[in-house]
């Protein structure tokens, strides 16, 4: 049995006599470039404000930071590991670590902004529902505990096949650029 992978190019037949084994037949999708995330690449301290990705996104260019939205205080932003397409996160500007942290005023726009990506979403990709949550703190599943982000996660019936169970891969059928301006028009529609 031979693979074809991407551009067609056809591989050859692995045996024992080769010295690498038999097929296991199992298709792999590669995605080396979660292994800075594994490694914890970039994770800030609670006192490291200059590594913090969410820090520097603001100061990029929309399409080059993944930003759907800004408003006064929070902003928008695609989760750069998505659980599922249009998986984004609003976040303050300000580097905090908890959500007592937040302002009132804070905590109105992150509401309001919450709100807006739910309905934003709802009208580019019609999910059946959502996962909205904040994981306070490392222990409790942050990826970047130093910097307070809420998630908004889209879902469809029947998104959690097979792959993420068994293979422990998230297979995600559109681009990040391309999720960002389907997001960012639709945002832009409602003003």
């Amino acid at each position: 049995m031979s693979a074809v992978f991407g551009g067609g190019q056809e591989l050859p037949e692995l045996s024992e006599q080769d010295g690498i084994g038999i097929p296991d037949a199992l298709q792999r999708l590669w995605t080396p470039h979660r292994m800075s995330y594994i490694r914890g690449e970039n994770k800030p301290s609670e006192s490291d404000r200059e590594v913090c990705p969410f820090c520097r996104v603001p100061d990029l260019a929309d399409s080059d930071g993944l930003v759907i939205a800004r408003g006064e205080l929070v902003y928008a932003v695609l989760n750069l590991y998505p659980y599922n397409p249009g998986h984004l996160m609003v976040l303050p500007y300000r580097h905090i670590p908890d959500y007592t942290d937040l302002t009132p005023e804070e905590t109105v726009e992150l509401a309001e902004f919450t709100q807006r990506a739910m309905r934003v979403v709802r009208r580019a990709a019609a999910p059946h529902g959502f996962n909205i949550g904040m994981n306070q703190g490392t222990v409790a599943g942050a990826g970047i505990a130093a910097h307070l982000h809420q998630h908004v996660v889209p879902r469809w019936g029947g998104d959690a096949n097979f792959m993420p169970v068994v293979a422990h891969t998230k297979v995600l059928p559109q681009l990040l650029g391309e999720t960002r301006d389907l997001l960012a028009g639709a945002w832009a529609e409602q003003d």
